[in-house]
């Protein structure tokens, strides 16, 4: 499914030669950021000012294609489009000449025409209504006899030519849209891209880049932004617009990927699951610059809608920018991406199937022919419970960091708003090592500006304080299980230590891998008796960001270990990492969607979760392991 690094890297080589023109409605993103800490009351209305302390440009709508496709390494970016005698205008064209692109086909059109622009005005995180301008355009017809003999004379030195229409009133006007269509039909044999909001119908000599609600609305059927299309009904819409067409399309998805049509069939690209904030601003241009840049390449319009699903990835990341993807970005997030897989069935339990009237429920077929000689565990939330609660000890260790001296007199719609963030960053970096997420902490920390910079720590600074508070929770837990008070069954997962003691009786080969400190690891399972089983094979963090142990196991065992034919590696854990990591690798991934208060029964939002990472089989604990090794039963040695 995924690309390799070394077919993206000849991908990226080839981009230097090409020579690409972009034809559509350019655009200029202007973000002013508003600091209220400066306002002051206007003597001539009353009312307060809105101080802007900083403002930012950046190229938008058929723009930000351009500016995508240079950020990627393009080599020639020829625009043709129209902009106004105006300072934006001259705002654009300078940003262009920064980056190389070239815009001497970019018409100026003296009267009634105002350079697009949207304006996004930003309180603290808050953006503010959104200010246009160009809305009122119409397009002379001198200037668009200019625009299109000007792409006629470029088109000979062109190797890919990509139509955008992003507004209602820029230049596809109704006669110069039959003549673009004309045109590209006149040159059929030119590979074409058309993104086109309001008139994908028109263009039939051009491949399609659409999104879901787009595609729907095509159909018939009326959705708005904020419903969700499940894949069947998203691949039904392709098809029927193919067959229509008579053309291949690229389907955008949102957060769960594309869909790619070039034939009958419907071929998916599963989202990216990313576990930094997001914002969708000027995603569907990078896809677009991705995809054309790729098939102008490659040909293949499967690999590019891989190859663009990544530059998507890069640009969502970026926050409060229209943002572009570099190559090293795009390498960079190659390297470590993780997809999300079956969004449909982890929002909706009520789908599930289960095997033999058990709670283990099956999501992908596993291979029968393959027998487990070899096993990974995750330790908390998986086997032992005795971290069970350390979200309780990080949120608010995390927010007196984030507030510091602050923290007693802070407002309360503040505090709340920090603890949301707070909240929402804890379940994206669930299953990581700690010295990561207090990385993150740094970050926020110095992002929100309550802490004076001398007194931020780093991230082992951080991690000192987050341990220090969580041991105290663990070794009165350990106290009680020394004394008598409780036993290693109220703090293991149900049956899962019987459940290990089976598959060491059969001879499989255990490992235990956490994101906990290594000498903590070895400690807690000696306490809860199942270290021998593990033979030594335990892995914890070292305190190397770089070395994340659960990756380390996986690729120990395929690189130490020749596998016998038949022979398989499954893994069992609660968190997203060793669950992506095993798919990877090709092995077997069993989520344990654990509720560790009672250490037993179905946790749905881990359930959720893990599906997404890519998990074949969930189960809520191991008091059905003899149906899961029953289940396994050609796997198992």
């Amino acid at each position: 499914m995924a690309l390799s690094l070394s077919t993206i890297e000849t991908i990226l080589r080839a981009f230097p030669e090409l020579h690409l023109g972009i034809i559509g409605d350019f655009c200029l993103d202007t973000y002013l950021v508003v600091d209220m800490s400066a306002s002051e009351i206007s003597v001539e209305t009353g009312l307060s000012t809105q101080p802007v302390k900083e403002q930012r440009y950046s190229l938008g709508g058929a723009g930000n294609v351009a500016a995508n496709l240079r950020a990627m390494g393009v080599g020639t970016i020829r625009t043709f489009g129209v902009i106004g005698n105006d300072p934006f205008g001259s705002q654009m064209r300078r940003i262009m000449d920064e980056a190389g692109i070239l815009h001497s086909e970019l018409l100026v059109q003296e009267r009634n025409w105002d350079t697009h622009v949207f304006t996004k005005v930003l309180i603290g995180e808050e953006e503010q209504p959104r200010l246009d301008f160009g809305n009122f355009n119409s397009l002379q017809a001198p200037t668009a006899d200019k625009l299109l003999a000007n792409l006629e004379r470029w088109i000979p030195e062109l190797d890919f030519i990509i139509v955008n229409q992003q507004v209602f009133r820029g230049i596809h006007s109704d006669s110069f849209r039959k003549q673009l269509i004309g045109l590209l039909e006149k040159y059929s044999d030119m590979l074409s891209i058309v993104d086109s909001r309001s008139f994908s119908n028109e263009f039939k000599s051009c491949i399609r880049k659409i999104n879901e609600v787009e595609a729907a609305n095509l159909c018939g059927k009326k959705y708005d932004y904020e419903e969700e299309i499940s894949l069947e009904k998203a691949c039904e819409y392709g098809t029927k617009l193919y067959r229509r067409w008579r053309k291949p399309l690229f389907m955008t998805r949102g957060d769960r990927g594309c869909l790619v049509f070039e034939s009958a069939d419907c071929y998916e690209v599963p989202g990216l699951l990313l576990r930094s904030r997001t914002d969708s601003v000027g995603a569907g241009d990078s896809f677009l610059a991705g995809a054309a840049a790729a098939l102008a390449v490659t040909k293949n319009l499967r690999d590019s809608a891989e190859f663009a699903n990544l530059v998507a990835g890069v640009t969502v990341q970026k926050l409060f920018i229209t943002g572009t993807a570099t190559p090293e970005e795009i390498l960079s997030l190659a390297g470590e991406a993780n997809y999300k897989f079956h969004p449909e069935l982890a929002a909706a339990p009520h789908k599930a199937q289960f095997y033999r009237d058990t709670e283990i429920e099956f999501v992908n077929e596993i291979p029968r022919e393959h027998r487990i000689t070899h096993a990974i565990f995750d330790n908390d939330g998986t086997v032992s419970t005795l971290r069970q609660g350390w979200e309780e000890v990080m949120e608010p260790m995390m927010i007196r960091s984030i507030l510091g001296d602050h923290f007693q007199d802070v407002e309360e719609s503040i505090f709340l708003s920090i603890r949301g963030h707070v909240r929402n960053y804890i379940e994206r970096t669930t299953g990581i090592q700690t010295l990561v997420q207090m990385l993150g902490l740094v970050e926020m920390v110095r992002e929100l500006g309550y802490v004076p910079e001398e007194k931020i720590l780093d991230e082992h600074g951080y991690k000192k304080i987050y341990n220090q508070q969580l041991l105290e929770r663990v070794n009165k837990r350990i106290d009680k299980i020394c004394t008598g008070e409780l036993g290693t069954a109220d703090f293991t997962l149900k049956g899962g230590i019987a459940f290990l003691q089976d598959l060491h009786h059969r001879g499989v080969r255990l490992y235990l891998a956490s994101g906990t400190d290594q000498n903590d690891v070895v400690r807690e399972a000696q306490i809860l008796g199942y270290a021998e089983m593990f033979e030594g094979r335990i892995y914890g963090a070292v305190g190397d960001i770089k070395h994340e142990p659960k990756r380390k196991v996986l690729e120990s065992i395929l690189a130490d270990i020749e596998l016998g034919e038949g022979e398989q590696v499954v893994t069992f854990g609660d968190g997203p990492v060793e669950i992506q990591e095993t798919r990877k690798r090709n092995g077997i991934a069993v989520g344990v969607a654990s509720d560790e208060v009672r250490r037993y029964g179905l946790d749905p939002v881990k359930r959720s979760r893990l599906i997404q990472a890519g998990a074949d089989l969930i189960v809520p604990d191991f008091s059905q392991g003899k149906k899961l090794i029953e289940y396994l039963i050609n796997a198992v040695s």
